[in-house]
């Protein structure tokens, strides 16, 4: 959930808090952390992808409604990319200043604008 971050500068990178004290999304986001925290302390190469909120075929918008936002395709191409070159948190999302995506661009050759 790249959405997720504490308040603070931006754009959020993935070392950043996720916001765990207040907010109308509040149980969503400890619940997506702590999963997160039982990912990464498996004792297993591990990978999260904090995605932003979709948009495309299939959900409930066609374009970017809310920061940070994601196209569907480049979701999925994201899912493909972490498994055969990723380990670890990486945000994917539109290149749109909210969230850092740099990580997934050099670790995995992430590209926001990817479509079928």
């Amino acid at each position: 959930m790249a959405f997720a971050y504490a308040p603070g500068k931006e754009p959020y990178v993935e070392a950043d808090p996720l916001n765990l004290v207040d907010g109308p999304r509040l149980v969503t986001v400890r619940a997506a952390a702590d999963m997160e925290q039982q990912v990464l302390k498996s004792g297993m190469e591990a990978i999260v992808l904090r995605y932003g909120l979709l948009y495309g075929p299939g959900t409930w918008s066609e374009g970017p409604s809310r920061k940070p936002s994601l196209h569907v395709d480049a979701a999925a191409q994201a899912a493909l990319l972490v498994l055969a070159r990723g380990n670890g948190i990486y945000n994917i999302a539109d290149d749109d200043g909210t969230v850092a995506i740099e990580k997934a661009r050099n670790d995995l050759g992430f590209d926001p604008a990817f479509r079928l």
